[in-house]
């Protein structure tokens, strides 16, 4: 049985203010994978942050304890790995993340178009369900060694279309890379910006060449959207 949560559960997480010491001008979250926590993405802020300088960024714990192992969060439960499980999983984390976007935008003074999505793995498959049916765009969204749930509703589902950055290791042995060019069809053909980068010889994991294209896209979304709002 799925919970339903009259007021879902607030997430708690991990930030780094912006380099500036101002207020921030935009927000940039990073999404986790599953058995994971909050510190494990914040690790790539430090990364992007010198060209960000007004930019803050936020990573929360996914709202589930994992169901795999003693320690770590999860968005959803992998123990049933099939398409209708999954999605279901990600349905019931969905309004969660939401709530939380919504509250952190509204804390900030922001607006979608100052907030870019980033993830990895269960964290790029919230970032993409999400980001794309949010009322208003996000600046980007960017995803790590994920997939695209959900991806047969997208087109009676989609509510705006931000730009969009994949990355996947050719050699990832969880994910598997196939689910990059699958997303990219899909999200094209809904009218989805999309921009892939193919890592070869990489795991599960983030490279160097993936951070620094990462770092560009975010810089090049925010920036756009940071001159249009003047």
């Amino acid at each position: 049985m799925a919970d339903h949560h009259p007021h879902p559960p607030h997430l708690q997480g991990v930030a780094l203010p912006p380099a500036s010491g101002k207020p921030p001008a935009s927000v940039v979250v990073l999404l986790h994978g599953v058995g994971a926590d909050a510190n494990d993405l914040i690790g790539l802020a430090p990364y992007w942050a010198p060209a960000l300088p007004e930019t803050e960024f936020v990573s929360p714990n996914a709202p589930f304890p994992y169901d795999m192992a003693p320690m770590g969060r999860q968005w959803f439960s992998l123990q049933d790995r099939s398409p209708e499980a999954i999605l279901a999983g990600i349905q019931e984390a969905a309004p969660i993340l939401d709530h939380f976007l919504d509250e952190l935008l509204a804390s900030r003074g922001l607006d979608d178009s100052r907030l870019a999505l980033v993830g990895f793995s269960q964290g790029t498959m919230m970032s993409l369900y999400c980001g794309l049916r949010r009322a208003r765009a996000p600046a980007c969204i960017v995803g790590y060694s994920g997939a695209l749930a959900g991806a047969a509703r997208l087109a009676q589902e989609i509510r705006c279309r931000p730009p969009v950055l994949l990355v996947h290791g050719e050699d990832d042995p969880l994910v598997p890379f196939t689910s990059l060019d699958a997303a990219v069809k899909t999200l094209t053909a809904n009218g989805v910006k999309v921009e892939s980068l193919a890592r070869p010889g990489l795991g599960h994991s983030i490279d160097e060449e993936g951070l620094k294209r990462g770092g560009e896209f975010l810089t090049a979304a925010l920036t756009a959207n940071a001159q249009s709002a003047r």
